[in-house]
């Protein structure tokens, strides 16, 4: 590679694009960059790439871990769409038995019937035993309401939180109560007094909308299912990836952005820069003598962590047969998604159990030590696997996760920026930004196309790469196209 010093600048004759960032952000942007013949180079902070979704072997069991458990679903378009480019797609372990089992006594297995949406799901509530005819009426409007809104519904609705809004629209406090605190878990992964309305409606309504919605897990680490593979291929592209990397700040001339400096100083010049981070990273490089993006920076602060802690159990026998399963809320509970990996993972299946739990946006887990932390999930897993209290722990490992999204409280859909900012030349992409999406690997892998096409727009090549959100079917389809969400 030729280098020359331009103004001060080590002027990288081979690089049109910095992409600051190696999760799936900025590896979904490179993906979509790759066959424009450009010179792509891509700088990470950490040794290694995957950010949030990273994967390693570990020492003492010889298992590929996550940071964290993952679950895809079918409605992961844009992700399913970039494991597909890489030739991974079908390293994808598929949930056909049920659609949910909730851990409850005794346990209750969700599953769809031959109903038109959003039908199919309302028999498994006749089942639930705490929930009266009163309770499911009580719902209806915001079924309706759900299935009607549209995005100009969703900014409303954001401004309000998804505790006052079903007060509101009179849900019963026994329905709140079983579904709607651990749908905003689950979804949302903040309560539902933190939560915004108008975020928690959208995706329920793909939910009531979509009768082949079904679960899917990574076979191996998912990471391996997509960093070594996109990796590889942007350097075979002519690319080039620099991990231990860290971005000081963003440059520009005045009119556009112009580079990057580098944490030792070192400057790079490229025709567009690509910042694919988390907002509390973005905040420090973005250049504070630029007033159009003064606004962005009065934002950035606003998005606020959800942290996770991830658990990870060796057994020394099998447990069950149940590949995950999903706690209900309550004011003591924990973790929410279980996954027992030897039912799941090719490598693992027919072995002992290896349990894999998350516990969401819990103050509680962060005061605990780590040993605290496994026992309660151990109690709580029992609870639904009997056959624990006749195993044995062989292992633990117990992953605290700082940031596991932003999160989505009332007001924040405003905020989310779009891909283009007010600086020409500099894109921003990241789960966080205004994907319409939650935040989530779904979200992380439309933002980076995102970003891909409005670069490829500007070079005069474009190319369509997000995958649409599924269209809603039978009756929540129909008044999603005729209906009106009510004022």
């Amino acid at each position: 590679m030729t280098l020359r010093t331009v103004a001060g600048y080590i002027h990288c004759m081979e690089t049109d694009v910095i992409i600051v960032g190696g999760g799936l952000a900025g590896l979904a942007c490179a993906a979509g960059l790759w066959d424009c013949g450009l010179r792509l180079t891509l700088l990470e902070a950490s040794p290694w790439l995957g950010g949030r979704a990273r994967s390693w072997v570990d020492a003492a069991s010889g298992d590929e871990l996550d940071l964290g458990p993952h679950v895809l679903t079918n409605e992961h378009r844009n992700m399913l769409a970039l494991l597909r480019m890489l030739g991974t797609e079908r390293e994808v372990v598929w949930h056909t038995d049920n659609f949910l089992v909730l851990a409850e006594q005794p346990p209750l297995v969700m599953k769809r019937y031959p109903l038109p949406a959003p039908l199919s799901l309302l028999p498994n509530l006749f089942t639930v035993h705490r929930l009266g005819l009163k309770d499911l009426a009580s719902n209806t409007p915001v079924v309706l309401l759900a299935m009607r809104m549209n995005e100009a519904e969703v900014a409303r609705l954001d401004t309000e939180s998804a505790a006052r809004f079903l007060a509101r629209m009179g849900v019963t406090p026994e329905f709140i109560a079983w579904f709607w605190r651990s749908a905003a878990m689950t979804f949302m992964n903040v309560p539902l007094e933190s939560c915004s309305a108008g975020a928690l409606l959208r995706v329920f309504k793909q939910l009531l909308g979509d009768n082949g919605f079904r679960f899917g897990f990574p076979a191996r680490g998912l990471g391996s299912l997509f960093a070594p593979v996109a990796a590889r291929r942007m350097v075979q592209e002519g690319g080039r990836i620099i991990t231990h990397c860290p971005v000081q700040r963003l440059e520009h001339d005045g009119r556009r952005a112009i580079g990057v400096v580098l944490g030792d100083g070192t400057r790079l010049a490229a025709r567009y820069c690509v910042c694919a981070v988390t907002p509390h990273e973005l905040l420090p490089m973005l250049p504070e003598d630029v007033p159009a993006l003064e606004g962005l920076r009065r934002d950035l602060p606003h998005f606020l962590p959800v942290p996770y802690v991830s658990t990870y159990l060796w057994f020394d026998r099998r447990l069950g047969t149940e590949q995950m399963w999903a706690r209900l809320w309550s004011e003591d509970g924990l973790s929410y998604d279980s996954y027992d990996l030897a039912n799941i993972r090719p490598g693992l299946r027919g072995g002992a159990s290896l349990i894999a739990s998350n516990i969401i946006n819990s103050p509680r887990a962060q005061g605990m030590p780590d040993d605290a932390i496994v026992h309660a999930v151990v109690q709580e897993i029992a609870a639904f696997l009997p056959a624990i209290r006749r195993a044995h722990l062989l292992q633990a490992r117990v992953h605290r996760i700082p940031l596991g999204i932003t999160a989505p409280h009332p007001g924040m859909e405003r905020r989310r920026p779009g891909t283009r900012s007010a600086l020409p030349g500099l894109f921003l992409s990241g789960d966080w930004t205004g994907t319409r999406l939650p935040s989530s690997m779904e979200s992380a892998v439309c933002s980076g196309w995102l970003a891909a096409e409005q670069i490829r727009a500007e070079l005069g090549r474009p190319r369509a790469l997000i995958q649409p959100i599924t269209a809603t079917t039978g009756i929540a389809g129909w008044l999603g196209r005729h209906g009106r969400a009510p004022a």
